[in-house]
C-alpha cells in the first residue's frame, strides 16, 4: 500500500504523499475497515501528491453509517453487561424471564441479541 525510496545512506525515505497515506492507513483501521478494503481505497488516490481535503471527503463519505453501527453495537454491548445478551445459555436466572426455552437459539449461535437480533415473541 505505500513504497519508499532509498536515500544515498541506505536509509528509506518516504515522501509526503506516503506519509499521509500511513495516517490514512491507521486511520481508517481505528474506523474498522480491513486491509483489502483500505488498500481499494487508496487504489483511488493520486499516488504522485498529498490527497487533498477534496480527497479524504470523497473515500470518508461512506464511512458515517459504518461509525453508527459500531456506536449502536457498542451500546448494545454496553446494555447487555447486566443483562442477558440472549446467547441462549439459560445459565442466569434472568434467562427464564429474557429468553425462555432458549428462543434466541432459533436465531443463530452467538450473542444474537447483543449483535441486534430481536427477542422471537413465544
Amino acid at each position: 500500500m505505500i513504497a519508499s525510496e532509498r536515500a544515498g545512506s541506505s536509509r528509506r525515505y518516504y515522501p509526503r504523499p506516503v506519509l499521509r497515506r500511513i495516517a490514512f492507513i491507521v486511520f481508517a483501521q481505528r474506523v474498522g475497515l480491513s486491509l483489502e478494503e483500505i488498500g481499494s481505497e487508496l487504489a483511488k488516490l493520486p499516488p504522485d501528491r498529498a490527497p487533498t481535503r477534496r480527497d479524504w471527503a470523497r473515500l470518508s463519505s461512506s464511512w458515517s453509517s459504518r461509525i453508527d453501527q459500531r456506536i449502536d453495537e457498542l451500546q448494545r454491548l454496553k446494555d447487555g453487561l447486566t443483562g442477558c445478551i440472549g446467547c441462549g445459555c439459560l445459565s442466569l436466572e434472568r434467562c427464564k424471564l429474557a429468553n425462555p426455552e432458549d428462543r434466541a437459539a432459533r436465531l443463530g449461535a452467538g450473542p444474537r441479541y447483543w449483535i441486534g437480533d430481536r427477542p422471537l415473541d413465544a
